[in-house]
């Protein structure tokens, strides 16, 4: 039995100190709130990622740290940086794998599908935070400090998820409501389940090959908002509804009182024009699937109060 310290108690975190504890881990699950499931192998302690010298003292012993931390979206330049810094600094101190959840921002509007050898050459304050945190990462690892590996997701879909297809869609949905969405209903957008990067996320930690680079979650092939709204419609048996976009003007009033929405115009270009995962060197080289679209969404359903049978009533 090893001992991991998972940092990051959302969908993502808990899945993986589940995952590692079915496999007869022992895990540290460390949020600000200390909560997390009750369940053989997993201790749930509270304590500030930010704090380099909790963090240090927690991972103590353990083979690998998972940074899935998800900070206020709109903290993320005033709250990224020293919570990144404490978990490497805890991961090397340990002798300790680091292994982080990512995003494509770094990347920043590309006119191809995403792959791992793009430079991140984001110009956006968000894009820019994610990019220096893998640079000082890799530059760590590349002074033989510590191991490090990252994974790199498109929008999530799943339980608990904050997501475009989340509580903007479902609920609506499944009350035969019309559908609003951001940005274009019509582009090519990939949706990464969160399971699915707890699983790579799992895998990274332990396989060399993973270490000193990032690798994309294993994904199904892009579906347009319309479309994935359709495919829910369909998964939940009930009627399509129509699908349209929040105008830009009332993004714009949205933002003066709503922060996240107020951060959401720099990545608005995901949105607009095709957002597409190139996924196939982690499928490749760690063997790995993504798990089936319609099994993603009938998981997703069922956290929003949805069953077969209840459909078929």
């Amino acid at each position: 039995m090893s001992h991991h310290l998972v940092v990051g108690a959302g969908p993502i975190g808990t899945s993986t100190a589940r995952l590692l504890a079915a496999g007869g881990e022992s895990v540290a699950l460390v949020s600000r709130s200390g909560t997390g499931p009750d369940e053989p192998g997993i201790t749930c302690i509270r304590a500030d990622a930010a704090d380099g010298l909790r963090m240090r003292e927690l991972a103590q012993g353990a083979v690998a740290v998972y940074n899935a931390v998800n900070p206020p979206y709109h903290r993320w330049p005033q709250e990224w940086p020293p919570i990144a810094s404490s978990l490497l600094g805890a991961a090397e101190q340990a002798g300790a794998v680091l292994a982080t959840v990512s995003n494509l921002y770094g990347y920043g509007p590309v006119d191809r599908p995403m792959t791992e050898d793009l430079p991140l050459t984001a110009t956006g304050t968000k894009g820019r935070v994610r990019a220096a945190m893998f640079t000082e990462a890799l530059a760590a690892h590349q002074a033989g400090r510590v191991r490090v590996s990252e994974v790199r997701a498109s929008d999530y879909v799943g339980p608990g998820a904050e997501s475009h297809l989340g509580e903007r869609v479902i609920p609506k949905l499944l009350a035969g409501k019309r559908v609003s969405v951001i940005g274009s209903p019509d582009q090519p957008h990939t949706w990464t389940y969160t399971s699915d990067v707890a699983r790579l996320l799992v895998v990274v930690a332990r396989d060399e090959r993973a270490w000193g680079r990032a690798w994309h979650v294993p994904s199904n092939p892009p579906r347009t908002q319309r479309e994935a709204v359709d495919d829910l419609a369909r998964a939940a048996g009930v009627e399509p509804e129509r699908v349209g976009s929040v105008p830009s003007i009332a993004l714009g009033t949205l933002g003066l009182v709503n922060p996240t929405i107020r951060e959401l115009r720099e990545t608005l270009y995901q949105f607009d024009r095709p957002f597409v995962l190139d996924s196939s060197d982690a499928q490749r080289t760690f063997d790995l699937a993504p798990t089936p679209w319609l099994e993603v969404l009938q998981v997703t359903l069922r956290s929003y109060g949805w069953s077969e049978t209840r459909s078929a009533a």
